[in-house]
């Protein structure tokens, strides 16, 4: 399972959590689509979310636990 993480570039360590629970198909899916990116969005939504953080991006990673021994 895979989670998309919306990361700004005013603190690229902040990350918020967009969806979770994404087979990994549809979470590349996600990322691939435009409007996952204050650079080539061209929606009211994105240019909003622009306008009020600054520049930021979607990317995803894994949920699954890490195992310690």
């Amino acid at each position: 399972m895979y989670k998309i993480v919306r990361s700004y570039k005013k603190d690229w360590r902040k990350l918020r959590t967009i969806k979770t629970g994404l087979t990994l198909e549809q979470a590349q899916a996600h990322c691939s689509d435009p409007e996952t990116s204050s650079t080539t969005c061209t929606g009211a939504v994105g240019k909003a979310c622009t306008r009020r953080h600054g520049d930021w991006f979607d990317s995803y990673t894994s949920m699954d636990k890490v195992k310690r021994a």
